[in-house]
Order: structure tokens, then C-alpha cells, then sequence
């Protein structure tokens, strides 16, 4: 269900986890996602529990049509019920109380936000997502919205020890985010997706926050069966990054 939750002033970071739902397998349980082939009913009875949980109305938590590229969307207010949300791969907001819903299963969610300002942000980064620069294009709309100090936290995402890939197309990324430069335990070659989000985030001057996920950072989701891994199921369902300001005041942001 809710595998981690932090406040920093009016803004909160939330993660899911697959537990907690009612999807029957291979989506068991939690899935969130509409287009990996679990039953529709099903999807929003999840997306309702979320929101519950989250102790935010069922329309007030967004969702994208992500398609591995970098448009961002600027969010006020819920997508009308008779149209598709729009095909993009990042979201901002200064709405109080609109959640943003990033929707992974190996690929990196990165939740942002200038709790001073009251701007709050999601973004899907993937391989394609990474090359492409949504995270230098997300917080670029960020600052066109108003922010200055973002924070940043990555949540759980396949990491570079397990991501392997072609030698060609190791180089092929890395030569736009040499921080994704990786090897796996086999020491063949591999892609840190993570350490690449991280690089383009510091260098974009936003300062990532630590999460509670103990020392050894975020869980790998290949790795971590508590974690949708399309990489490890093939067909699986999705989990959530989310990030929402609450309304009750702008203020410092605080690590909780």
C-alpha cells in the first residue's frame, strides 16, 4: 500500500508498494496502471483505495498517459472524466490538494517539489525518458511555475547492478548522462538509471532528499518482490509516486 510517506512543509512525497489491493495475478495486488491488461473495474476500485488511504478525494489524484519522452504537463485541477489524460511523462501543479501520480515497474519516479513556492511536480524516467532530458525539462516548467529551492526523491527503480543492456546502447546513453554508466555483478554492461536522474537533478540545481528506505537507499525492484518489475514479470502491474500540496499554508520545507 503505502511502503513510504514524508512531509516537507505543505507538500507530501508518497510511494506505493503492490500490497494492499485487489488485483488477482499477475497484477496481485496493488496495480495501478490502466494499460497493462488488468480488469478496469479493478484498477479504479485500486486508484480509489489510494486516494482514501491518502486521505485525498478519488478525483483529486492525476494520472499521465506516459509514453517515454519529455513533455510535461502544468496540472490545475482533474482531467475531465470523458477524456484520456495526455500523453506526457512529467506533471506540475500549484493547485493545493491536486495529487500527481507517477506510475513505474523498474523505471525511475521522481517526485519534486518547492514547498516554499507551491509547486509540486512528478516525473516517469526511464531509459528513453532520461536521454530525452524530462527531468531538465521538468524542472524547467517548475521554475516557469514559480520554484527556486526544489527537492527531489527518487523512489524505488531498478538499479544498476541488474539493469543490463547492449554495450552500443550503454554508450549511447551515457554519452548525453555519463552518470548512467554502469556495470552489472557479472560485469557485463548496464545502465544506472537512478545515479543518472540523480546527476541531471543536481546539476539542474534541485537537491535530493533522502528517503526512508534505509541504508542501502531505494529498494531495486528487480530484486525486491515488493515492487512491480516489469523487467522480472514481463506482465505486472504498476505502482505510484505521488506528490500533493495540502492546502494548510506555504511554508520551510521540513524532512519527515
Amino acid at each position: 500500500m503505502i511502503a513510504y510517506r514524508s512531509t516537507h512543509g505543505p507538500v507530501t512525497f508518497a510511494f506505493t508498494d503492490r500490497f494492499g489491493g485487489a488485483s488477482d495475478v499477475p497484477f496481485d495486488d496493488f496495480n495501478l496502471a490502466r494499460h497493462v491488461g488488468d480488469e478496469p473495474a479493478v484498477v479504479e476500485r485500486n486508484r480509489a483505495t489510494l486516494a482514501r488511504r491518502l486521505g485525498l478525494p478519488e478525483r483529486s489524484v492525476v494520472y499521465m498517459n506516459q509514453v517515454h519522452g519529455a513533455d510535461v504537463a502544468v496540472v490545475d485541477g482533474p482531467w475531465p472524466a470523458d477524456e484520456d489524460p495526455p500523453a506526457v511523462d512529467a506533471m506540475v501543479t500549484t493547485r493545493p490538494g491536486l495529487a500527481l501520480a507517477v506510475l513505474v515497474a523498474d523505471c525511475v519516479p521522481v517526485v519534486l517539489a518547492d514547498p516554499g513556492a507551491g509547486v509540486a511536480a512528478v516525473a516517469h524516467a526511464g531509459r528513453p525518458g532520461l536521454a530525452a532530458g524530462v527531468v531538465p525539462a521538468v524542472l524547467e516548467v517548475m521554475r516557469q511555475a514559480g520554484a527556486h529551492d526544489v527537492i527531489a526523491q527518487l523512489g524505488p527503480a531498478v538499479c544498476g547492478r541488474c539493469y543490463e543492456v547492449p554495450d552500443a546502447l550503454r554508450a549511447e546513453v551515457a554519452s548525453v548522462v555519463p552518470a548512467a554508466w554502469a556495470t552489472t555483478r557479472q560485469r557485463t554492461p548496464a545502465l544506472d538509471v537512478p545515479a543518472g536522474v540523480r546527476a541531471q537533478l543536481e546539476a539542474g540545481g534541485a537537491v535530493v532528499v533522502p528517503g526512508g528506505w534505509g541504508p542501502e537507499g531505494c529498494p531495486c525492484t528487480l530484486e525486491d518482490v515488493a515492487y512491480f518489475s516489469y523487467r522480472r514479470e514481463r506482465v505486472t502491474g504498476r505502482f505510484a509516486g505521488i506528490a500533493w500540496i495540502d492546502g494548510s499554508g506555504i511554508g520551510p520545507a521540513v524532512q519527515g
